[in-house]
């Protein structure tokens, strides 16, 4: 699934439940003993996922550990993401001579509750999911709104080691699969992204690895 909204240079894993995880590394498992059962598994699978991706590069087996912001800490000259959600789990990697950044994110197909809708997103691109509510009902538009959010900041947030507010992305969606995104921030760094999504039964899949 993951493969059809990836650019080519990018390799990936993905799994549908946990029930063959590997162990984790010690410096791993050192960060999870105050974790509930349900985060400790999403925890341990997606990080076999990522070493999956990574061999798939090349790269020997080492710990991913999280940054200051939870994001994942990947080896030298990579760059990556991973993702999890009820029923999948994913990560997905590349070099950074091939590509400048990578984020993923997997939702749940369903409705938004509307309080948090309002929190994630712009007046104007609440007009826009309206349109689009009209011309496809079998998607729903606002959890991939959120979703594609959730994809920019995690490409976003390497490239600048600064935080990015829901507020500060205005993401336009299309029914063919293409998305953009135009970062409302100051200074020199990417102006936006654009990327790829895709629905599959129970769930919305978004991809980026396109600055602008």
């Amino acid at each position: 699934m993951l493969d059809l909204i990836l650019p080519a240079g990018a390799a990936w894993a993905q799994v549908l439940d946990d029930r063959d995880a590997p162990a984790l590394l010690p410096q791993e498992a050192a960060l999870t003993r105050d974790m509930a059962p349900g985060r400790l598994r999403e925890f341990t699978t997606v990080r076999g996922c990522a070493r999956q991706a990574l061999a798939r590069l090349g790269e020997p087996p080492g710990p991913i550990l999280p940054g200051p912001r939870g994001e994942p800490r990947w080896p030298a000259g990579v760059v990556g993401s991973m993702t999890h959600c009820a029923g999948y789990r994913a990560a997905a990697v590349a070099r950074r001579s091939e590509l400048p950044t990578l984020g993923i994110d997997a939702e749940p197909h369903r409705a938004l509750d509307p309080g948090v809708l309002t929190a994630v997103s712009l007046p104007q691109e609440r007009t826009r999911l309206a349109a689009l509510r009209l011309r496809s009902p079998g998607i729903h538009w606002d959890r991939l709104l959120f979703s594609v959010k959730e994809s920019v900041f995690k490409a976003w947030y390497p490239l600048t080691s600064r935080p990015l507010g829901f507020e500060e992305a205005d993401v336009s969606l299309f029914p063919d699969g293409r998305w953009h995104a135009h970062l409302r921030v100051l200074g020199p760094a990417p102006r936006g992204f654009a990327g790829r999504w895709l629905s599959t039964g129970p769930l919305l899949l978004t991809a980026t690895a396109e600055p602008l």
